[in-house]
């Protein structure tokens, strides 16, 4: 069976993407760093082990973006909330466990991956957990539908996002892997950590 792993991006317009980082650099700034940020990730994470799809937004100028390798097939994020978004590629992925991220975790590794894929062999769903509260990836292993009620309810962007997720999981045996930082403001940018102390 084919293990899928999907790439969460946005179209990398100024204002559009990681605005609580361009208040801090500016919008165009912000939106170069997520550009360079996601492509780098997509080259890095792509591996023969599994299939990588890159869910667009917005829909149309995802699907026709000359930002995005070409060789990498594309579907629409589509409507709603981000667990709509996430619900519908983890509904719409060939049959086999699949395993969403989002772009703009800058330690993201293919071993990362791995583990979330070798952790569906006996769980139903695995989370790599952010430092916040949310988490940088969630996996399915489908090896029955997929809930109707998966993300209902969730508060996105607040330290509750990954126990109200797991809350819409009852029933399900739940892995955890390794604990990523996503980049939100300037303090989350690698960039921007301070050096070695002056003894």
């Amino acid at each position: 069976m084919m293990q899928t792993l999907v790439i969460m991006v946005k179209e990398p317009r100024p204002g559009r993407v990681k605005t609580r980082l361009g208040r801090d650099l500016g919008m165009t700034a912000a939106a170069w760093w997520f550009r360079h940020q996601s492509r780098a990730l997509i080259r890095r994470v792509q591996d023969p082990r599994w299939q990588v799809v890159l869910a667009v937004a917005p829909d149309q100028a995802g699907l026709t973006s000359r930002v995005w390798p070409a060789h990498l097939p594309r579907w629409p994020q589509g409507r709603g909330d981000l667990g709509d978004r996430m619900g519908r590629m983890l509904r719409a992925a060939a049959p086999g466990p699949v395993c969403v991220i989002g772009a703009d975790i800058p330690g993201i590794r293919p071993a990362h991956i791995a583990e979330a894929f070798r952790a569906l062999g006996n769980h139903d769903a695995v989370f790599g957990p952010a430092p916040d509260g949310g988490y940088w990836l969630v996996g399915l292993k489908r090896a029955r539908p997929v809930p109707p009620t998966l993300f209902a309810n969730v508060r996105w962007s607040t330290q509750h996002a990954l126990a109200d997720t797991i809350a819409t999981l009852p029933d399900h045996r739940i892995a955890r892997i390794a604990t990523l930082n996503d980049v939100d403001t300037i303090d989350d940018l690698p960039m921007t950590k301070r050096g070695p102390r002056a003894t």
